[in-house]
């Protein structure tokens, strides 16, 4: 074994064929490299499709080290990137070049009979746009840090995932110029953090940013609340259960795409199928991932595309447990046996606001204010680009505008592993609104870790209108989590309304994203916790 690879069996050599030309039914041309195997006869096929470049450390992430194996490698770049001919339209093109490449691949005369796809992000994106209409010569599927669908990780709980959305914007945009393969992914979050905490509106940013308007990040803007047309053709996540092929996902805690991610899992598990689902200590640009993905991956294969299983693991779940510093494997997701626990919110003074099983008690609403103006940071949490490792959320905590609720030093170990979602009772004096819900972990020494968040903009289609009180009961998401909460440390929950600039400030006037105005209104915001509107985090617990 090589780095938890098995040995390849001799295999050290590989032709390439490059820039072969697919033509595309408008009759646009897409270019591609083959690599192929030598020594092998009739060597199954992988497909990826690409906009980040063919060549160079591309390679690898593209699954160069697939083809020391015995299978040959296509590599495509997508319309207007690398060499492809035609306008790069982010999502758009997916589906229809995809399908279009499949027919031209199934003509070529070193195609075989059978195929896998295999891609992180984009790359898995594009697969998903393909999947459930490839044909029986889709015999596997390898996909990482990836979802079916990218509008609900854009539009984060109805509001708008501002950082990054405008750094893969930004990024794409920089990639196709000379060195911007190196440059970009070092450069645009940077770029885009600079522009969002600008204070200036969303739809000046792309220029703030990259010093010209940038289509996909105005398309972003413009279709917020579009409930059709825009996002039909980018939308795949309603043909998953269809796709026939064995599926394989591979994501992480901290990763942007995650809980779509595990939506796409439930509805292969929902349609009948077994997919394989592993789930690690990583953030979207995590190195740490990449061995992982290609040794899951070379298992899958070789199982489904040459009749190998001896490389499959007996349980199709597996994850790691942070803060208990192990993996685990599972039947299933949620793990069976996981059940559901209330941990309400206790009012009091700042410093001992309260967090426990026991019941809710009759205590005033907690209150803040939020000002857009000046918007609750957030110092950690998912994001695109650049790192997404817990931080300490101490100086976040001593802000007047962030509630935090802490439970008694736990007596034994807790393990949260599975959904975590927060059941608000709410009041506030904007109509339009967010909050904002974290997860952490504080230790004995004072440091607090955010474990896992979510957010929730109002109004929401999916929540009830408020009473005649003006209080809402809302139900917000929060990332899935696979946590074990040490005996000694302490379970914390912020409410907050705001994690700028990860997320766009609401400015409490309704007025869509894409507008120009820079009016913005401060919100009151009540959390109630008394026997009859008892707010809880609901926690996973095994």
């Amino acid at each position: 074994m090589a780095l938890g690879l098995p040995h390849p069996r001799g295999l050290s050599r590989y032709t390439v064929e490059r820039d072969l030309p697919a033509v595309m039914p408008d009759g646009v041309t897409l270019l591609a490299d083959r690599y192929v195997p030598s020594g092998v006869e009739r060597p199954p096929t992988i497909l990826v499709r690409t906009p980040y470049g063919r060549r160079g450390p591309a390679a690898l992430a593209n699954g160069l080290p697939f083809v020391l194996f015995g299978f040959q490698l296509v590599v495509q770049s997508a319309r207007g990137t690398s060499g492809s001919g035609g306008e790069f339209d982010p999502l758009g093109s997916e589906r229809d070049d995809g399908l279009a490449t499949v027919e031209w691949m199934k003509r070529q005369p070193w195609f075989h009979g059978t195929f896998a796809t295999f891609g992180p992000s984009y790359l898995g994106y594009s697969a998903w746009a393909i999947a459930a209409e490839a044909g029986p010569e889709l015999k596997a599927m390898s996909l990482q840090i990836t979802a079916s669908s990218f509008r609900d990780a854009a539009y984060v709980g109805g509001s708008f995932a501002l950082e990054s959305t405008l750094s893969w914007t930004d990024l794409t945009h920089r990639q196709q110029r000379p060195l911007g393969m190196l440059t970009a992914p070092l450069t645009s979050r940077r770029r885009a953090v600079r522009a969002a905490r600008s204070g200036r509106p969303l739809a000046e940013l792309d220029v703030l940013a990259g010093g010209r308007p940038m289509r996909f990040y105005q398309d972003l803007l413009a279709n917020h609340a579009a409930a059709r047309g825009y996002w039909d053709r980018r939308d795949f996540s309603g043909a998953v259960g269809r796709v026939a092929a064995p599926v394989t996902l591979l994501g992480g805690w901290y990763d942007v795409f995650l809980p779509w991610q595990i939506k796409d899992y439930l509805a292969l598990r929902a349609t009948g199928h077994d997919p394989y689902l592993t789930i690690g200590p990583w953030w979207h640009t995590d190195a740490r991932h990449g061995l992982p993905s290609i040794r899951e991956s070379l298992a899958w294969f070789r199982a489904h595309l040459l009749g190998d299983p001896s490389g499959l693991r007996p349980d199709p779940v597996r994850v790691y447990v942070t803060g208990a510093r192990e993996w685990r494997h599972y039947t299933d997701w949620p793990p069976p046996g996981a059940r559901q626990v209330r941990w309400h919110l206790h009012a009091g003074p700042p410093d001992r606001r309260g967090l426990g099983e026991d019941g809710p008690q009759d205590h005033p609403a907690s209150t803040y204010t939020f000002d857009p103006a000046d918007p609750t940071p957030a110092l950690g949490g998912p994001t695109l680009l650049g790192s997404s490792r817990p931080v300490d959320n101490r100086p976040l905590e001593r802000r007047p505008d962030v509630l935090v609720f802490t439970s008694p030093a736990l007596s034994a170990d807790l393990d949260v592993i599975g959904p975590v979602g927060a059941d608000l009772f709410v009041r506030s004096d904007r109509e339009h609104t967010d909050f904002v819900v974290r997860l952490c972990d504080v230790a004995p020494d004072g440091t607090s870790r955010n474990v896992c968040e979510g957010g929730l903009r109002l109004p929401s289609p999916a929540e009830k209108p408020a009473g005649a009180d003006g209080v809402r009961r809302i139900a917000v998401d929060l990332w899935p989590t696979g946590h074990r909460f040490a005996r000694g440390h302490r379970v914390r929950v912020h409410v907050t309304s705001g994690a700028h600039p990860k997320v766009a400030a609401n400015p409490g006037t309704g007025a869509p994203l894409a507008t120009t105005a820079t009016r913005m209104l401060k919100a009151r915001q009540e959390v109630f916790h008394d026997p009859d509107r008892p707010s809880a985090i609901i926690l996973s617990c095994l």
